[in-house]
């Protein structure tokens, strides 16, 4: 506990600025080779002829892989939680999004590597691409896949929550304030590009030196890919030159092992900065749509959402993000009635990913944007609103869950003061006390009765 909010000097503080921190694209060996791709440059097409004869007669080129290369190509991130996968880890028979990856190659230098792709003789069928993620239920929009753009959760289409009676919240409210918020994808950005270096042992084992946030997941990603065991692996870890969530896809790593296995040689594919914008994954675009039922003094009453998750092509993560998003929609305040439907939409942008905070940092700039709105409306102060709507401990979570120590009401409280915002002195009063008195409304009291049951614990 010495460490709990003391100056402490970073652990690798004195290596990045002087230089001397070692990334994955640090680490040489002898015979390496160098790894480049033929990627989709289309959004959404029918391959219809692939010919990698060019490349392999190039001189320097050692090896060349595609779909057919790959033991088990098709792997789905979440397949343990019983997701269907979905991403081939080479395209097959078509595309889905620009940058796709279909084949790639392993040379002396990047450059020759780079010319064996130019070599690659390939065709399209170009389909229109489904790019709006709002137009998701039309009936006339493309296909991302055979099944249609949208992710099923069995026994549902959408990931959904429900809590009390919303039919009566919006019966007895005096005002229902209404907003659309579309955050934007945005790129991770990292100095240090997506790499991978696999140097393949005598013994068959494969040695992997791997940029990724999560060492044991990627492990088990190339393991399921190759068709190997665990054993067969060594992951090699050490300096993310950024990450963000954007390193957990483990983008590079087993289509260097399929070439190192293929050349029998150490194999190196380092992305540049226009592979990373171009088909690297992002924060994705989301749609929530925020209705609510308030009365004229600033009481939430209840709350409809409406959420659109743009996955891009593949399903990846998204699901998962979907719903930590949909068990946050009530954000920092307490809502006795809700109904949350958040949708995974497939779309043929790149697919999206985790980026600090999935799923969740959506549901904030949606929730107190519209916090605002719903102040604006009434002629509240914005601070009031939120004091007076913030959990508070027993309240419950809308999944049901009770709130032990909550953290609501000092944060906004501090956040005011770090604003130059003064309170009234029954707001900077406040305190995250179980409600009684005026800040136990009658619409309220229900939603306490799973805390009181267990006695106020």
């Amino acid at each position: 506990m010495k460490a709990v909010g003391a100056r402490l000097p970073r652990y690798d503080g004195l290596q990045h600025v002087t230089g001397q921190s070692v990334y994955v694209d640090d680490v040489r060996v002898p015979d390496m080779l160098w790894a480049k791709a033929l990627r989709s440059t289309v959004h959404s097409a029918e391959i219809k002829k692939l010919d990698v004869s060019k490349a392999l007669r190039v001189p320097g080129v050692h090896a060349v892989v595609t779909h057919e290369d790959v033991p088990v190509n098709i792997v789905g991130h979440l397949a343990a939680l019983g997701v269907p996968a979905d991403e081939p880890l080479l395209a097959e028979h078509e595309v889905r999004y620009q940058g796709q990856p279909i084949a790639v190659v392993a040379a002396e230098t990047e450059e020759i590597a780079q010319e064996a792709v130019n070599a690659i003789e390939i065709s399209y069928e170009e389909r229109e691409p489904f790019l709006d993620i709002r137009k998701a239920f039309d009936p006339d929009v493309p296909k991302v896949s055979p099944s249609g753009n949208l992710f099923v959760y069995e026994p549902y289409t959408e990931r959904r929550v429900r809590k009390g009676d919303i039919d009566w919240a919006f019966e007895k409210a005096d005002r229902i304030v209404q907003g659309v918020y579309r955050p934007a994808a945005i790129e991770h950005c990292p100095t240090e590009t997506q790499v991978a270096l696999v140097v393949p042992e005598a013994t068959g084992r494969l040695v992997i030196y791997s940029c990724t946030q999560a060492m044991y997941f990627s492990m088990g990603v190339v393991a399921t890919h190759l068709g190997v065991s665990l054993n067969d692996l060594k992951f090699v870890g050490g300096t993310v030159g950024g990450g963000f969530g954007g390193k957990v896809d483990t983008a590079a790593e087993t289509i260097s092992a399929l070439l190192a296995i293929k050349a029998k040689r150490p194999v190196k594919w380092r992305w540049t900065r226009e592979e990373e914008f171009l088909c690297s994954s992002v924060r994705a675009t989301w749609h929530v749509e925020i209705a609510d039922a308030v009365t004229k003094d600033g009481w939430i009453l209840g709350r409809r959402t409406l959420t659109l998750h743009d996955a891009g092509a593949y399903t990846r993560f998204s699901s998962y993000g979907a719903t930590k998003h949909a068990f946050h929609l009530g954000g920092a305040y307490t809502i006795p009635n809700l109904s949350f439907n958040a949708y995974v939409i497939w779309s043929n942008h790149v697919p999206t990913t985790a980026m600090r905070g999935f799923g969740v940092t959506s549901v904030s700039f949606a929730v107190e944007l519209h916090m605002t709105r719903i102040a604006t409306v009434l002629g509240i102060d914005p601070w009031e609103l939120r004091l007076k709507n913030a959990s508070r401990v027993g309240d419950t979570a809308p999944t049901r869950v009770v709130l032990k120590d909550p953290s609501a009401v000092p944060t906004i409280q501090a956040a005011a003061q770090a604003a130059g915002v003064e309170l009234a002195s029954e707001y900077r009063a406040m305190t995250n006390a179980p409600r009684k008195g005026k800040t136990l409304p009658r619409h309220l009291v229900d939603q306490l009765g799973a805390w009181r049951d267990n006695g106020g614990r």
